[in-house]
């Protein structure tokens, strides 16, 4: 199995919601983007939160726009070997600092985990922070539900935005 590697963290200072995915996929390593797959549904659901037009944006448009809005996004591994993309074969995971970045971030509300593997790993390392928690179905192609049943709550991080 290869060890995999997360991203530097998206954040702005009055972020309000914390987006946590597990480890990005096979497709987001490669291009060094968060949710570069094009099947994945991160940027459509997102985009009705924001009330942007995500998907037809370049990424760091996207990026600046998540900011603005007061979404921070990053993941829950820091490393770990996986083989593809699928969170199941995740192993020997090592955490990102997620109470550290908890710390530089005073007007957190919420945080949202993007599918199973990021809450089941995540939620253990937020604990008693008296944060609002968000189990989200998962973005990913993998989880096929479809973008309109996943919808609903997605549109619940807006609450905690304003």
């Amino acid at each position: 199995m290869t060890l995999k590697s997360s991203f530097p963290p998206v954040v702005a200072p009055d972020a309000r919601v914390l987006v946590l995915g597990s480890l990005p996929g096979e497709r987001s390593l490669a291009e060094r983007r968060y949710y570069a797959h094009p099947q994945n549904q991160f940027w459509d659901l997102m985009g009705p939160v924001v009330r942007l037009d995500l998907t037809n944006m370049g990424y760091e448009a996207r990026l600046d726009a998540l900011r603005a809005a007061g979404i921070a996004l990053w993941d829950v591994v820091a490393r770990a070997r996986r083989i593809g993309s699928t969170d199941a074969t995740i192993r020997d995971a090592a955490a990102n600092d997620l109470p550290g970045l908890l710390d530089r971030l005073p007007e957190l509300r919420a945080v949202a985990f993007n599918g199973g593997k990021a809450l089941s790993l995540g939620r253990p390392l937020i604990a008693k922070r008296g944060l609002a928690v968000l189990a989200l179905p998962s973005s990913s192609p993998l989880h096929t539900i479809g973008r309109t049943a996943k919808q609903p709550a997605w549109d619940a991080i807006a609450a905690y935005l304003d």
